[in-house]
């Protein structure tokens, strides 16, 4: 049986028949209702079932495993030190974050939760294990260890749950997984989650499930119209180009917290090194990182010291980032189930996520793949020019003005300006202002240089090739007319009709008097007559174009 999401989303945690001591847990916890895979795997898990899940990260599945076996715990708690649940997870992150997040739900019912993993001293595992747990929540490594050393006893286990089971058998676990379900007793209900659903999972399931209810849950669905909560693009630029690509996309993206996947170590710490000098504050991942020094770089993450996390897909396994926006692919993943893995990271619980690829000429070709594989687009856009990244930044000078005007106390600044208001025009002193704190910012577009633009070409055999061009310097003006810079392009859905059109009707200016229109990815270049120039500037500022305020002004030779 497969089961999809219904279409009442009206359904509440009590009508999924849990216990009043796991709904005043949700309720403190602010959990309004359960999610689609919560709604489907809660009640046949709480009766006992077997289950197969797949279900993307984000989709609240911790939850869908952890109430059931809280709902099937004796009332009035155990007493009995042996477990009774144990759940398998690929990372030590993960096993901290189930364990945290059974710890919350089961308060109220005493429930006692126990995270084992290595790079933790021993010792303390050993000592809560003797005096008795509910459930325990392992890595299968360390849970081998103690089973070895007689200190995990499974004999009265009733659940097992193995989260992510697809990252762990890719983590090399299939045989501590084989060892640990063999010291379980036979009846116990199993419960498997996945988020992809390759050949070895249904041998897995297949080995060690009993007639299981089976459940597929994807991202959530958008209506039609609405934007997708994982915005997909992607770049294709040569390699030698890639690391000033990356830096350009990220200054225009201006993610609050972003992990860049790199392929190998040397990649990992050549990047952060480059993302630093250009004024990132950039923290590398990889296997040569001790477990000390990993754990002060999640906290610098998680704390906002940190922007950015270079990592290999293999350090970055079972990461949740609660404020993490951006996730790049600084090369396209050699499998979609590692594509799937690493976009899951970003657009959750409602929030709106970006997912970015860099992909070389070669790599086009595996864009497609994913594409289909997925069944998502990824837009193929151009890397942003330097005049798209100077006004990005001016965009940003601009914002942290107006922040400044509302929130900050300035009247200690009054008597500069009065003073220079005796000599020059306030416009002239407030232009001289923005200008050092565009500067102070570290804008410094100025030094950037133009990334060759790819673009595929039909080659011999039919297929797609290609190769770099620059980017087409816009020609001169006609004679009598001025060209004006629009803050929006392609991008923002601009068209050159909106153009006329906003022209027209709030200049009114006549159609047949506007001149060359040209549409960037982020913004346009429209002329008007020499004449008219003021008047339309005057009148679009006030106005808006495709519902959004726009920045319009004089062409300068920097677009050019």
């Amino acid at each position: 049986m497969t089961a999809d999401a219904p279409d009442d989303d009206r359904t509440s945690f009590a009508d999924l028949g849990l216990r009043p001591e796991l709904l005043r847990a949700l309720s403190g916890l602010g959990y309004e209702e359960p999610t689609p895979i919560q709604r489907e795997a809660i009640p046949p898990l709480a009766t006992g079932r077997d289950l197969l899940g797949q279900a993307a990260t984000g989709t609240g599945k911790t939850a869908a495993f952890a109430l059931p076996v809280l709902e099937r715990m004796a009332a009035g708690g155990r007493t009995d030190p042996e477990p009774f649940a144990l759940v398998l997870v690929p990372t030590r992150e993960l096993a901290v974050q189930v364990s945290e997040a059974v710890h919350r739900y089961g308060r109220e019912l005493g429930a006692r939760v126990l995270p084992i993993y290595g790079g933790q001293p021993i010792g303390r595992q050993l000592r809560v294990l003797e005096q008795g747990v509910d459930v325990v929540v392992a890595t299968p490594g360390r849970a081998v260890d103690h089973l070895n050393r007689g200190t995990l006893k499974l004999e009265k286990l009733e659940v097992v749950v193995l989260d992510e089971a697809d990252e762990m058998l890719d983590m090399g676990f299939a045989e501590d997984l084989d060892a640990i379900l063999a010291e379980t007793p036979p009846q116990r209900q199993t419960v498997l989650f996945s988020a992809t659903m390759p050949p070895r999972i249904d041998r897995l399931a297949r080995q060690h499930l009993t007639d299981p209810v089976r459940i597929t849950i994807g991202r959530e669905q958008t209506e039609p119209g609405e934007a997708p909560r994982v915005r997909q693009s992607a770049y294709v630029v040569p390699r030698a180009h890639k690391p000033a690509a990356l830096g350009r996309v990220l200054d225009v993206e201006a993610p609050t917290a972003a992990i860049v996947f790199c392929r190998t170590r040397d990649e990992v710490d050549q990047l952060t090194e480059t993302l630093n000098g250009r004024g990132y504050r950039a923290e590398s991942l990889h296997g040569g990182i001790s477990q000390e020094q990993r754990d002060r770089v999640m906290a610098r993450l998680r704390n906002g010291t940190a922007d950015l996390l270079v990592a290999t897909d293999v350090a970055a396994r079972g990461l949740d980032v609660e404020q993490l926006t951006h996730v790049v692919n600084y090369n396209v993943p050699s499998a979609p189930e590692s594509y799937v893995h690493r976009i899951g990271r970003v657009g959750r619980a409602g929030r709106e996520g970006v997912a970015i690829t860099l992909a070389e000429p070669r790599e086009h070709g595996m864009l497609k793949t994913i594409e289909r594989v997925t069944k998502q687009r990824i837009q193929v856009e151009k890397v942003p020019t330097v005049a798209d990244l100077r006004a990005r930044r001016l965009e940003l000078t601009r914002a942290a003005l107006h922040e400044s005007l509302l929130e900050d106390d300035l009247e200690g600044f009054r008597v500069v300006v009065e003073t220079l208001a005796d000599e020059f025009d306030v416009m002239e002193i407030a232009l001289a202002a923005v200008k050092l704190a565009h500067e102070s910012s570290g804008a410094a577009a100025d030094e950037e240089e133009e990334i060759p633009e790819y673009t595929p070409r039909p080659d011999r055999r039919g297929g797609t090739g290609g190769e770099p061009r620059r980017e087409r310097k816009p020609r001169r003006p006609t004679a009598g007319m001025t060209r004006l810079f629009v803050g929006a392009g392609r991008s923002a859905g601009i068209r050159p009709q909106d153009l006329v059109g906003a022209i027209a009707g709030e200049a009114r200016l006549h159609g047949r008097e506007i001149g060359a229109i040209e549409i960037a990815d982020r913004f346009s270049l429209v002329e008007v007559p020499d004449g008219a120039a003021q008047q339309v500037i005057a009148a679009l500022r006030g106005a808006t174009i495709k519902g959004r305020k726009v920045t319009v002004r004089r062409e300068r030779d920097d677009h050019r």
